[in-house]
Parts: C-alpha cells; sequence; structure tokens
C-alpha cells in the first residue's frame, strides 16, 4: 500500500531526464574522433554506474589500442559535447516527470534522488530544469565507494530519509539500478529506458511501467 509512511527515490539518468540517449550521442561523436569502434556495446556496460567504473570499463575496452589513459581523454571530450549541448535547463525531461513529481507531493510522499552521477552535477541538472525543491534529499556517486549494483547508495538514501528500505520505492531505467534496489531491500519499479527488461528485471522489480505516468497509476492502485 502505498501511504505518507512511504518514500520515493529516483534513480536521475534515464529516470529524470533523457540524458543515456544524450551521453550516448556524445560518446558516439567523440569515439568517431578517435576513430573508436563498438561504443554502443561499451556504452551499454556503463550504464547506472559511476565515473570511477565507468573509466574502469572503457579503458579495459580500449587501452590496448588506444594506450593507457583513453578512458579520460575519450570521457572528458564526452564531456566537454554533453555540456556544451544541454546546460542551462536544455536537458531533455523524460514523460510523466512533473506529473509524478506533483502526485507525490500533493499525496505527501517524500521523495529523493540516489544517483550514480555526482552530487554537484545533480543538483545543477535538476536546479536548471526547475526540479530540484521536490528532493528531501540528493545523494550522489561520489558519496559512496562502491557504485550501483551495489546497494551502498540506496542504504545511504534511506538512511538520510531515516526511513527503513522496505517502506522505499526505487524508480530505476538500468539492471544495475534495479540490483542495487532489490539488494537494498526496496520495492523496485523498473522504468525501462535504453535497454529493455529481461527475465531477470522482471523476477527482482515489483512491477515493470512503460513511462512515469503509468508509475503514478501503479500508485494510484495500491
Amino acid at each position: 500500500m502505498m501511504n505518507k509512511k512511504n518514500c520515493v527515490i529516483f534513480d536521475m539518468d534515464g529516470v529524470i531526464f533523457d540524458s543515456e540517449r544524450a551521453c550516448l550521442y556524445t560518446w558516439t561523436e567523440a569515439a568517431n574522433a578517435f576513430g573508436m569502434k563498438n561504443i554502443r556495446e561499451v556504452f551499454d556496460k556503463c550504464i547506472g554506474t559511476n565515473n570511477n567504473q565507468t573509466r574502469a570499463i572503457v579503458e579495459e575496452a580500449y587501452a590496448k589500442e588506444f594506450g593507457e589513459g583513453i578512458s579520460d581523454r575519450i570521457l572528458s571530450e564526452s564531456s566537454r559535447l554533453f555540456h556544451e549541448k544541454y546546460d542551462g535547463g536544455k536537458l531533455p525531461v523524460k514523460l510523466g516527470v512533473k506529473d509524478i513529481l506533483e502526485y507525490l507531493k500533493k499525496e505527501k510522499i517524500r521523495c529523493a534522488v540516489a544517483s550514480s552521477t555526482r552530487e554537484a552535477v545533480v543538483r545543477q541538472e535538476l536546479s536548471d530544469a526547475g526540479l530540484v525543491e521536490y528532493f528531501e534529499e540528493i545523494v550522489g556517486g561520489d558519496a559512496v565507494k562502491i557504485s550501483k549494483p551495489n546497494p551502498e547508495i540506496y542504504l545511504l538514501a534511506c538512511s538520510r530519509m531515516k526511513i527503513a528500505p522496505a517502506n522505499a520505492f526505487a524508480i530505476e531505467d538500468s539492471y544495475n539500478g534495479i540490483r542495487a534496489a532489490h539488494a537494498a531491500g526496496m520495492r523496485p519499479i523498473m522504468v525501462p529506458d535504453m535497454i529493455p527488461a529481461d527475465d531477470e528485471m522482471m523476477e527482482l522489480s515489483e512491477v515493470i511501467c512503460d513511462d512515469l505516468i503509468k508509475v503514478v497509476d501503479y500508485f494510484k492502485s495500491i
């Protein structure tokens, strides 16, 4: 049952913002400039991870061909392109974001963000979009030692919200995010973004919804 004893903790990239597609676009542009292949395959492995894990994945994929430190070079260039294209509130917001945040506000359900992205970036992007006021707590990937699928970030978010994980919903788009929320003992809701749900995600998720508007419908039904 959904009630005021619950809270909802959102992932950000791919849930609140259509930022994973934006990142893929800038990764692809940067990779083309370096002459790198199979960037989509490598990108998909990085979804839901923090900066350190992303660097390790990229380094493992390309260091042999392009030399040590290639991860820093390509990620720096893709970051430059991302900020050039999407800073200042230009990052696309996912369908239903305002609907679900207004619904939860009306129902007095507390909200937080637990994102693998650095907290300063999370706050800036939410502020630019006029959404930061909806969230009581914001936990970034730089607040934990191990990123998703490790449950550390969700356990920290629940601790800061002073709520038992069993009373907290986690809204996620990525496999690693759902794994983290499930391992934390939360109630995971998957809203797939770039990668569709597989059998594992169906097993680990309380429900899978096409978009955030459908999540509102689900909350109203429980």
